[in-house]
């Protein structure tokens, strides 16, 4: 294989000083993004250029060019191309658009004089200090008009599964610091495939916000849940019932770290290992009496988690009605995490958000990231499984309350 011909730094220098019309700075910044490149893509083959080795992934494919305007000039890269797979220089992407909203929610705090300590060194440590509140205010709009669009953008087609999470921040008002509730709801679509479905801030998860909340999902097209799972927020469960009609699953993993709290640090690897095998049952028969004898077992020495287990049996083991493939990501919130500890991470810089619309920016932005990712990647579920949950009807008898609602949504 023939070889491209690369420079060490000391030829390099040794050219320059040679050429009187050198421009020495661009040629020492193009040199670096050669060398760059040609260390990421080793990494990625397995193998560095020309090199044999049993180790590497696949081969070098030739190169194409790209133009590269820098602060020194404008650079033609050589960008290495593989045979199998891809390869894209980081120092050539764009900023990505959840780090244009951090960006952003830091500037307009640290602008409108309510920024935190933490908040203040960021703007320093970033050089942002000398923008006006006007381009602040100008980049805000931008970001909010893309959140604001994929907020009331229309759904279509059948959602049978939905995740509805809740996140406390601190969001600074007139008179002090309040906590607010950031409100998300997840969806599968019919085809398998993953979606954000919508996100808002509230003052607190009241049974009429999450009301509310579900009732512009249906407004925007949400049709054709069959089961909705969450954590036990307070309200959350009747919402559920009035708008949707449909069954309701009580996260599991939340649930257990609620029981922990009522036994004492002796009792819980116990009552941890007892509750956790409930789940693994491969039957709702199973699962049903496995949680009657752990309520028996735990009622002398944890009577008050004997009761709770035995009030929530129907919601905990509600995921048992849909297809076995679907059970571990069915019975708690967890799939969801990542994307929670995603935005969590970047709350944190930020600490107070200035304003109920800063939240919104930053929340908004990450998660029409994610949505991107889930919609080009592997589907979630598979298609032929979610069409069988399309075709079976899994009403929820006790949410008998909500059908008159859900009929008078669906006739607007």
């Amino acid at each position: 294989m023939a070889e491209r011909a690369r420079m060490t730094a000391a030829q390099l220098a040794d050219k320059l000083l040679q050429d009187e019309h050198a421009d020495v700075l661009l040629a020492s910044v193009a040199w670096m993004a050669r060398e760059l490149m040609e260390a990421d893509v080793s990494a990625k083959v397995g193998a560095e250029l020309g090199e044999r080795t049993p180790d590497r992934t696949t081969h070098r494919n030739g190169y194409r060019s790209r133009g590269w305007d820098t602060r020194v000039g404008s650079i033609e890269l050589a960008i290495p191309k593989l045979r199998h797979g891809s390869y894209f220089p980081s120092f050539l992407e764009p900023r990505r658009r959840a780090e244009q909203a951090l960006v952003a929610v830091v500037q307009e705090a640290y602008v409108n004089g309510v920024s935190t300590r933490k908040v203040d060194r960021l703007v320093q440590h970033m050089g942002l200090h000398h923008l006006g509140k006007d381009q602040v205010s100008r980049l805000c709009r931008g970001l909010d008009e893309q959140v604001r669009v994929f907020r009331e953008r229309l759904l279509e087609g059948a959602y049978p599964y939905l995740w509805l999470d809740a996140k406390v921040e601190r969001v600074r008002e007139p008179g002090g610091v309040r906590h607010k509730a950031l409100v998300i709801a997840y969806g599968v679509h019919h085809s398998g495939r993953r979606e954000v479905l919508g996100l808002d801030v509230g003052k607190a998860e009241t049974e009429s916000f999450w009301r509310e909340f579900l009732r512009d999902l249906r407004a925007r097209g949400l049709d054709g849940v069959k089961v909705a799972v969450s954590d036990a927020h307070v309200g959350l469960k009747q919402a559920i019932a009035q708008v949707l009609g449909c069954s309701w699953q009580r996260c599991t993993v939340y649930f257990l770290r609620d029981m922990l709290g009522h036994v004492t640090r002796a009792q819980q690897p116990l009552v941890f290992g007892a509750i956790r095998g409930i789940f693994t049952a491969t039957t709702q028969g199973e699962a049903r009496a496995r949680l009657g004898q752990v309520a028996e077992q735990l009622r002398a020495h944890a009577p008050k988690v004997a009761r709770l287990l035995e009030d929530a049996e129907a919601d905990l083991l509600a995921f048992y009605a849909f297809p076995a493939e679907h059970w571990p990501k069915l019975r708690s919130t967890n799939p969801l995490e990542r994307v929670n500890r995603e935005i969590g991470r970047r709350s944190d810089v930020v600490g107070i958000f200035p304003n109920d619309q800063a939240l919104l920016r930053l929340a908004g932005m990450l998660l029409i990231e994610q949505n991107d990712e889930w919609l080009v990647g592997r589907r979630y579920l598979s298609e032929s499984s979610m069409a069988l949950v399309v075709a079976t009807d899994h009403s929820d008898p006790s949410a008998t309350t909500g059908i008159q609602e859900v009929a008078q949504l669906t006739a607007f």
